[in-house]
């Protein structure tokens, strides 16, 4: 029998904290990580403030979890010496400041560690992923930076009849007086036409040992389109609902809100929204990871795939290519806090990103003249963070232009639209006004078409999100670029992200442009953004 052990060094560490901080001290593979991030500090397109792996590939999040006072990702990783997935391992105090730590979780006698999820159970986390080809499975840690980890011999395993009864891949895991739930990726084959249609397969257990098959887990989703799987599912309650995050390898990620009938074990279906506005791939977002942040709501980042493809930063990596991996690199978003009040959901940045600030600049009140381009002389960068409030007044659309060359050969444009979108009641309805309260519905779009004279740049569509405001609302965005990547949240209420690559060292500049009537600027915050992998 092939021997599908690990050839990543693997090590035992000590119970306490002192003691493994000294190990991890001298730690060779942290050593080699150190030794690989120093090597690609020059890159152009190398994030300084969004979590990147050391080296090899990254692709899903998984398990993001909070114990003994520090955030713990978890991540797919596919290591150059052993390139099959793993569970790459990082700590932050600030959901920030990240920092390296071994892999948690090795092929053993799994052929890899693919996707799943956390649950910090008492004085131990669970990590329940699927080890494939055998099923879903789970390891106990029980120390204080999750270092050492003892897997189950049991699994809830891949059915071997056909056509199979549920699917086994990607789980999550919640506890539910006094049992475990594991929730599982999939399709099932009842959609019109015979088409596949999403489904997440529901299993529980009184002991993480023997497990019993339930039924698909949501009811009344009339949101999904045919054709969907949910694959890396995250469910948490947020407010005084429930969230069921996935990610469709057909249409990215998206989200399910409805109520936990606790007596059935169902989530019933009363909302959706998306966090894809396109194509996942190239260069749009990716799987989540998601986990309570104690107050109500939730803390999810995804990855953010690649737009561009080689030679950078991942040319020494190619090696990967024979197991079925594609070129280029993923990095991950800025974590975001998703809230719920009175039915709508808020989104914002989470952590202390307000740390990384530094050589503030500030523009107040000033005319945005139509059919204009207005270079705001002094802000530029490609790492900085934009914080504007603007006053639409009567322009049908008001634009920001980023990562901008001076002869505008290359630019990233983030464009609102206002009452652009799709109406949010029909006509014929009595009420005019969106369930959420919101009375107008618009659009923030991200357009990379002229972003990168770059020939091998994967293009894309713009990133087109419905965003919903008050009729006297001003527009409000706080603008995160970084390098390779650009992220939009838009009054709170909503977010786009999508990857850049201008070529030329000058595209750092911004500029406005208000279309047809003059808009005002009525603020803009500007910072230069710090380096949290420098030493």
């Amino acid at each position: 029998m092939p021997d599908h052990t690990s050839a990543v060094p693997q090590y035992t560490f000590a119970d306490t904290l002192a003691e493994q901080e000294a190990q991890l001290q001298d730690n060779s593979l942290l050593q080699q990580f150190r030794t690989t991030r120093i090597a690609r500090t020059d890159d152009p397109f190398r994030p300084h403030y969004h979590f990147y792996n050391p080296h090899g590939r990254l692709n899903d999040p998984n398990g993001l979890c909070y114990w003994q006072d520090r955030w713990h990702l978890f991540y797919q990783a596919f290591p150059p010496e052993d390139p099959r997935p793993h569970w790459g391992h990082a700590i932050s105090d600030d959901l920030v400041h990240w920092h390296d730590l071994p892999y948690a979780l090795c092929p053993h006698p799994e052929h890899g560690c693919w996707s799943g999820a956390s649950l910090v159970d008492g004085d131990r986390v669970l990590a329940h992923y699927y080890g494939h080809p055998y099923g879903n499975s789970t390891a106990i840690s029980r120390d204080p930076l999750l270092l050492n980890w003892t897997k189950l011999p049991d699994i809830i395993p891949v059915p071997e009849t056909e056509p199979a009864p549920y699917r086994v891949y990607d789980p999550c895991i919640w506890k539910k007086d006094g049992v475990y739930y594991s929730l599982s990726g999939g399709t099932q084959a009842t959609g019109p036409g015979g088409r596949a249609r999403c489904a997440n397969y529901l299993f529980r257990s009184p002991d993480l040992v023997h497990w019993e098959y339930m039924h698909p887990f949501v009811e009344d989703d009339l949101f999904t389109p045919n054709g969907d799987d949910g694959a890396c599912p995250y469910f948490w309650p947020i407010a005084d609902q429930y969230m069921l995050l996935i990610f469709s390898h057909m249409r990215g990620g998206r989200y399910i809100l409805g109520d936990y009938d606790t007596e059935r074990d169902k989530l019933v279906a009363t909302d959706f929204g998306l966090f894809n506005f396109g194509a996942a791939w190239p260069g749009g977002v990716h799987a989540p990871s998601a986990c309570p942040d104690g107050q109500g709501g939730l803390i999810v980042l995804f990855n953010v795939n690649w737009g561009l493809p080689a030679p950078h930063w991942t040319a020494a990596h190619r090696e990967i290519q024979h197991f079925g991996c594609w070129e280029g690199e993923q990095i991950m978003s800025l974590p975001r806090r998703l809230s719920l009040t009175d039915g709508t959901l808020s989104m914002t940045p989470a952590g202390h990103i307000e740390a990384l600030r530094c050589d503030h600049v500030q523009i107040t009140d000033r005319r945005i003249p139509a059919n204009q381009d207005t270079v705001l002389e002094d802000i530029a960068g490609n790492a900085i963070e934009l914080h504007l409030t603007i006053d639409t007044a009567n322009a049908p659309m008001v634009a920001l232009d980023i990562l901008r060359s001076p002869d505008k050969q290359e630019y990233t444009r983030i464009a609102f639209y206002r009452d652009r979108g799709i109406k949010p009641v029909l006509p014929d309805t009595p009420s005019s006004t969106p369930p959420n309260g919101a009375g107008t519905h618009s659009q923030i779009v991200i357009d990379t078409s002229c972003s990168s004279t770059l020939a091998d740049v994967r293009s894309r569509p713009p990133e087109v999100a419905p965003v919903l405001l008050d009729p006297n609302e001003h527009l409000e965005l706080r603008v995160f670029i970084d390098k390779s990547i650009v992220e939009v949240f838009v009054n709170n209420r909503q977010c786009a992200a999508v990857r850049a690559y201008p070529e030329r060292a000058d595209s750092t500049g911004v500029s406005l442009q208000a279309q047809g009537r003059d808009a005002r600027l009525l603020s803009l915050d500007a910072w230069h953004m710090a380096d949290i992998f420098a030493d």
